[in-house]
């Protein structure tokens, strides 16, 4: 994409009545980056695709988007945009070829031109064999493809993809995700909602952090990671938890009680010496692991993803 274009939102907000969903959102998406937007259900993810996507009118700020300004020229911006929103929404009526060329009218591909565009989508995303299907044919990881073959039709610029692997198997998810990193190496912009740790770090090049409606952090997936909880944490059961607190605040180590256990990080200087001092009270459990996403939540908004 020579001409590739940046996506830019400017302190976006968005409130209902005195609930303020999205506050001061603002970040870069740039041609070829995946950027992620992590957090849990209400944190105001999908309120803030609308708003990129200009089907959300927001209260304050405004999205640019190459030559175009969001809100006010919307339909403009989003021909060269593509969205792939949580639910389904496909023409039941319509066969999975039909579903395509029927879409491409919104483009004005019509004719030979939507037939070949739609062949050459349902080949990308692995559906030619079921062109002729009807959609409840289909199982909800190639419908999840369909979708997004649908909307690849305008060959956007930008493509947001809101939880778009929720409900499917890990298989499922794999070819998902295979497709996802083929957009990126032709030089698509791509922003992910999700509240998959796994699928956070496996594609996205950023992640801004979302708690009700704020962004707490954002960087790299490594760069959470080291910078927020380090390399290793310990997980521990049947030490006391008094105890526990107290050695890692010795250690500048961050405690948390999760489920029936309790994470401990390991100072990356000198991890052996807590190490030893948790294993010297004999845990009925001690698992040492490398730290991850899932950490990084837990820690900054206390909760985990769901």
């Amino acid at each position: 994409m020579a001409d590739a274009l940046s996506l830019t939102a400017y302190d976006l907000w968005k409130t209902y009545g005195d609930e303020a969903v999205v506050q001061g959102v603002s970040f870069t998406l740039a041609p070829g980056e995946i950027v992620g937007l992590l957090g849990p259900n209400g944190a105001g993810k999908t309120t803030t695709v609308g708003m990129l996507f200009g089907t959300v009118i927001p209260t304050k700020g405004f999205v640019q988007f190459g030559p175009w300004q969001l809100p006010g020229q919307g339909q403009l911006a989003r021909a060269q945009m593509g969205i792939v929103t949580q639910e389904d929404n496909l023409d039941p009526d319509f066969t999975v070829f039909k579903n395509l060329t029927h879409f491409a009218h919104h483009y004005r591909i019509t004719g030979a031109a939507a037939r070949q565009r739609a062949g050459e989508l349902l080949a990308l995303v692995n559906l030619e064999h079921r062109a002729d299907a009807q959609v409840d044919e289909l199982s909800g990881g190639m419908k999840r493809r369909l979708v997004l073959a649908r909307a690849l039709l305008n060959q956007p610029q930008i493509v947001f993809l809101d939880e778009p692997t929720t409900g499917l198997d890990p298989d499922a998810r794999q070819d998902f995700w295979r497709l996802v990193q083929q957009l990126k190496a032709k030089g698509c912009g791509i922003l992910l909602t999700t509240h998959y740790m796994d699928e956070a770090q496996r594609l996205c090049d950023r992640l801004l952090l979302l708690q009700q409606g704020k962004v707490i952090d954002e960087g790299t997936p490594t760069d959470l990671v080291a910078r927020v909880i380090g390399r290793a944490i310990a997980e521990v059961e049947g030490v006391d938890p008094a105890l526990l607190k107290d050695l890692a605040a010795r250690h500048g180590a961050w405690y948390r009680a999760f489920g029936s256990a309790h994470l401990v990080t390991l100072p990356d200087g000198d991890p052996e010496t807590l190490w030893a001092a948790i294993a010297a009270h004999q845990p009925s459990r001690l698992v040492r692991r490398p730290a991850n996403l899932e950490d990084v939540f837990l820690r900054l908004t206390g909760s985990v993803l769901e």
